[in-house]
């Protein structure tokens, strides 16, 4: 079940834009009578004066080349949106944004590949994965939230965006997800920060709608059942929602500890640590070791009671340990990354809720799904003229088990390597908050695929391409 109905959300967006409207006339009037609007002393004088208007327009453009005779797609993206924050009255504040997209043009979105039974992975992300063929109505209600601040203390209410190691916004596409709910943050207390919370709903990237928590899960493909068959819990997960918590402590800016367990009640456990530090060495360079260990376990009968319906079936626990060996010189940074997740079972966590934060995740793929993986990264990058010029580089191998061992590989991946290739320039001045963004992503296969076009099509021997513009002011 959708939350809200379609129509219930373009009446958000309208209102949106007409609240908009109105407000920047009245600012208009403002500059126009400045001395009226200070002896009004209006509640709309005080709104617009004080308070915060921001816009964000984003143009993508997305190509995926696959192995031949295998079908290639492409889009282009283009959207926009406008916000507001309430100026703070008391500590209370309030905040509001939407965003429409448009699909100016693309390849057939919707077109399944007749050698490899799948459709596009990548470009469909974009818009809409529940409708190909909408190309227009894609507008969303964003944040909707009231903010409490008092001290140390935040207390945000409502439709928000949450930054986790696994819940996260993962804007990789025209726009990111978002959670609704309840979160509260205590920070900087003597290097002591905490933040947590409880989230009922979620707005999943590449979608235009709301989920209850157990319905979001499955929006995505969900692949394959620890028995080889597909995966049957999509709208049969029972949940009451996700509960997290996080604790950091920063110890002289040389040690910080994160840690983070999230709770999807009836569903599974995720328990978070990482430790990172900052030693400085000679010639201005610093040492920057990392170190994460992540434990999943079922809760209940993780999500339904029959197996083949579960979305962590019992005993399919899984460890997964990340390391990173780090080195930084003013804007250089190079990185060796590795990743193990053990045997025990599968790493499970769903796509629609955020990316892994493992030290050797690289765009364009991840390692959900997957058990006794081996995974090598190493990263380099470079700022140039005063950090505008950020060219950077990523290459990994990623070995995986063999496609058919389905208790260990939920989407039939082969062992790949994979190679990104990132340029980013940040506009200053005039153009401030331009930023254009290129990326080259190559995937190549290390492990057999059987000669099986259903292992190959938008998992290896593929190219995908990427330019982004962005505007936020």
């Amino acid at each position: 079940m959708e939350l809200p109905q379609s129509r219930i959300l373009k009446k958000w967006i309208f209102s949106l834009g007409l609240f908009s409207g109105i407000s920047l006339a009245a600012l208009a009037q403002l500059h126009d009578n400045p001395s009226h609007g200070d002896t009004c002393g209006s509640l709309r004088s005080v709104l617009i004066r004080h308070g915060f208007f921001h816009a964000h327009a984003r143009s993508f453009f997305m190509a995926t080349d696959n192995k031949s005779p295998l079908t290639d797609y492409w889009a282009w993206g283009l959207g926009a949106g406008i916000g507001y924050e309430s100026p703070v009255w008391k500590g209370f504040q309030f905040g509001i944004t939407g965003f429409f997209i448009f699909n100016v043009a693309s390849s057939d979105l919707g077109r399944v590949d007749s050698l490899s039974g799948a459709g596009s992975r990548y470009e469909l992300g974009l818009f809409d994965i529940r409708d190909p063929e909408n190309h227009h109505d894609l507008d969303r209600l964003e944040n909707l939230y009231l903010n409490y601040n008092y001290k140390k203390f935040n207390l945000r209410i409502g439709r928000q965006e949450v930054q986790t190691p696994f819940l996260n916004k993962q804007d990789g596409r025209m726009r990111g997800t978002l959670e609704e709910g309840i979160w509260l943050s205590l920070d900087d207390l003597k290097g002591w920060s905490l933040e947590g919370g409880y989230i009922r709903a979620i707005s999943p990237r590449s979608t235009k709608d709301w989920f209850k928590i157990s319905e979001s899960m499955g929006i995505y493909p969900a692949g394959l059942n620890i028995y080889g068959q597909k995966s049957m819990y999509p709208g049969h997960i029972s949940s009451k929602g996700l509960f997290a918590l996080g604790i950091s402590y920063n110890w002289k800016d040389l040690l910080r500890v994160h840690t983070w367990d999230l709770f999807t009640e009836n569903v599974f456990n995720t328990a978070y640590l990482e430790l990172e530090g900052s030693f400085p060495l000679k010639s201005s360079w610093i040492f920057r070791p990392g170190f994460i260990y992540t434990r999943q376990d079922p809760v209940n009968c993780g999500g339904h009671c029959d197996p083949s319906k579960a979305y962590m079936p019992r005993g399919q626990s899984s460890n997964i340990f990340s390391g990173r060996l780090a080195f930084q010189h003013k804007t250089t940074l190079f990185s060796f990354n590795y990743t193990r997740i053990t045997a025990h079972g599968r790493f499970l966590f769903p796509r629609e809720w955020g990316r892994e934060y493992f030290y050797t995740f690289m765009p364009r793929e991840r390692n959900d799904g997957l058990g006794d993986v081996h995974a090598a990264v190493v990263r380099f990058s470079h700022g140039f003229l005063k950090n505008k010029w950020i060219p950077s580089v990523a290459y990994g191998h990623f070995y995986v088990p063999d496609v058919f061992n389905y208790r260990l590989n939920k989407y039939s991946v082969p062992s790949y390597n994979q190679l990104n290739i990132e340029l980013r320039y940040n506009f200053s001045g005039y153009l401030k908050g331009f930023s254009i963004i290129g990326l080259v992503v190559y995937k190549g296969s290390l492990g057999n695929d059987y000669n099986n076009y259903r292992f190959i099509h938008n998992k290896v021997d593929m190219w995908n391409w990427n330019f982004v513009l962005d505007y936020m002011f």
